[in-house]
């Protein structure tokens, strides 16, 4: 039991060590404002895509390098849409995670995860697309310089459905 506590306040030390650091960054505002990230994997997502503001020409290239972006294969008259396997898996990984938990805090994301899934789609078909979604939100609020706005984030969808 000794060893346990110990690890839980080592952990505690390292959370706050981070929290620290990270708040000092430039965006971190803007990190810290997206639903479904917090302090640990708002970092963690900083860190994989890197804080070079000009290292993403547009959001494709960001999608694209988070492997969060559809694969299209087409042949004649088949045609596939896959998850693209060549990748950062550290950060795909991250996106999932953060997927996940802006379905509890966005009704915009909890909006598209849940007409994927009405689609068809499986759980991770839907938590992809979602966050293929969240990583372009991303990458508009870093271009702009602003925090996240759910309605300016998911507004268009909105109108969409109404019409």
């Amino acid at each position: 039991m000794g060893i346990i506590g110990e690890l839980n306040r080592q952990i505690g030390e390292l959370e706050t060590s981070l929290a620290a650091h990270f708040e000092t960054h430039p965006d971190a505002d803007i990190y810290l404002s997206l639903p479904g990230l917090g302090v640990v994997l708002g970092a963690r997502v900083l860190g994989e895509f890197g804080d070079d503001p000009n290292r993403y020409t547009d959001t494709k290239s960001r999608k694209n390098y988070a492997g969060t972006s559809p694969l299209t294969i087409a042949s004649g008259k088949k045609r596939a849409v896959l998850a693209r396997h060549v990748r950062n898996r550290r950060l795909y990984d991250a996106i999932d995670q953060w997927a996940l938990g802006a379905i509890n805090n966005s009704p915009g994301a909890r909006a598209l995860y849940d007409q994927h899934r009405a689609a068809g789609d499986t759980h991770h078909q839907a938590l992809r697309a979602l966050g293929n979604r969240l990583v372009g939100i991303l990458h508009g609020c870093l271009r702009h310089h602003t925090t996240y706005n759910e309605h300016t984030a998911w507004a268009h969808r909105q109108t969409a459905q109404a019409a």
